[in-house]
């Protein structure tokens, strides 16, 4: 049995949160997602070398085919980071929430969904031509973070517009979408099959996981809290003592990490069992107080996903001409695939939204921040995506998320100004 030097884990442990932290701490001042920082400060420790001095090798990091113990760390936390952010993420999407949003919202979601696919399949099988990459890639296009999205609404504090409403509910049946895509993408690269069988198979297990954890949210979750409800009343009445039950916070940690492991035993993604597994317990979250309690595990574990994405990037990989190019590519092809497709989803799903209110839904979607990331991460990892389209789906993640929110708020000032007038009043 090989030792573990623990003390060399605890000083990098440390070292790359504070690092972490003051990355994100930066980025935000400047009106950058928090993330960009994080990502940035892993590129920087990945590629900073001076002579034959490296950051990597004083933290005791090495990676590749034969990793060190540190970075094996590195590893577990980052998968854990991501578990528990797509936990956080279900635990604000309700089910009830999810089924009442409106023909536009759906058709929103749709067409976001099927162009941008399309049009990063096409491009990556004209560029090397290898099935798998092209689909990783189509996945990684679907992809829209609602939380850069939200954040930004938030801000100019314009929630209650109809516009964000459609997209905020986009955003929602889109990731239920976009991870069918990666559980589909991903069953067919673990298979090594591209039948329609197979397809099917893959689809059909991806389809029956999720309605079923929809059937038990709507039906089983709210008889069993029903259920414990009265035996906390009849004990009150008894005893005149509240007995509060089961721990909410280790329940809650329960079922993000055991759906997350039955998704991965059934060949799907982990992430897909967490988000779901959010999604189970988000009529509740709020009354037991479960968002802001796993939100400060995600802060803790999230830091390590994003610096470890950073770390991935090799900027070698950058030098050459036909990458950089295909990158420039990619970004722009990023940006008005999901243009396109969320503005003709919001035209035929609601001929009443002017042409500024289109806008604003077109580019409201636009972002794709972690969780392009995180498809670009399973693809590396699996083997599926080289190190070069690695790259450039991080910086299409980075550039999207960066270019978007600017974009939407200047869409948001020309419908709404007035209103936009009000809040930076309020602001001030």
């Amino acid at each position: 049995m090989v030792s573990m030097d623990f003390g060399s884990i605890l000083i990098m442990l440390v070292v790359l949160i504070v690092l972490a932290r003051a990355g994100s701490r930066v980025f935000d001042h400047f009106g950058v997602p928090g993330l960009i920082g994080e990502i940035v400060i892993g590129i920087v420790i990945a590629n900073l070398v001076i002579g034959d001095w490296s950051l990597l090798g004083t933290l005791g990091i090495s990676t590749g085919d034969d990793p060190s113990q540190n970075y094996e760390v590195v590893e577990i936390f980052a998968e854990l980071g991501v578990i528990f952010l797509l936990f956080s993420v279900g635990l604000e999407t309700k089910v009830k929430d999810l089924i009442s949003v409106g023909k536009a919202a759906m058709l929103v979601a749709v067409l976001g969904v099927i162009i941008p696919f399309i049009a990063g399949f096409a491009l990556i099988q004209v560029y090397d031509g290898n099935i798998h990459h092209a689909m990783f890639m189509g996945s990684a296009m679907v992809a829209t973070s609602v939380g850069i999205t939200a954040r930004v609404i938030k801000d100019m504090r314009l929630m209650n517009s109809r516009e964000s409403r459609i997209i905020i509910g986009a955003a929602v049946i889109d990731d239920i979408l976009g991870m069918i895509v990666l559980a589909i993408v991903v069953g067919m690269t673990v298979s090594g099959e591209m039948s329609v069988s197979n397809i099917f198979v893959i689809t059909a297990e991806a389809v029956l996981f999720v309605i079923a954890i929809l059937a038990v949210a709507l039906v089983a979750v709210p008889r069993i809290y029903g259920y414990f409800e009265r035996r906390n009343r009849e004990r009150f009445d008894r005893t005149g003592e509240s007995h509060s039950g089961v721990n909410k916070l280790i329940l809650a940690i329960a079922v993000c990490l055991g759906l997350s492991w039955f998704a991965d035993m059934i060949g799907l993604a982990a992430i897909i069992g967490a988000f779901l597994g959010g999604m189970l317990l988000a009529e509740y979250a709020w009354e037991w107080k479960l968002e802001e309690k796993i939100e400060a595990i995600t802060t803790l574990f999230i830091s390590f996903f994003f610096l470890n994405v950073g770390m991935q990037v090799n900027l070698e990989t950058l030098t050459s001409v036909p990458v950089i190019a295909l990158a420039a590519a990619i970004i722009l092809l990023a940006v008005i695939s999901k243009y396109l497709g969320c503005s003709w989803g919001a035209k035929i799903g609601d001929r009443s939204l002017s042409k500024d209110s289109r806008s604003i839904i077109g580019f409201g979607m636009i972002p794709r921040g972690e969780v392009g990331i995180i498809v670009a991460s399973i693809g590396l990892a699996s083997g599926a995506m080289s190190s070069e389209l690695y790259a450039v789906v991080v910086l299409m993640a980075v550039a999207t998320t960066i270019i978007a929110p600017p974009l939407f708020a200047r869409a948001f000032r020309k419908k709404y100004p007035t209103e936009y007038k009000l809040t930076q009043d309020d602001l001030v």
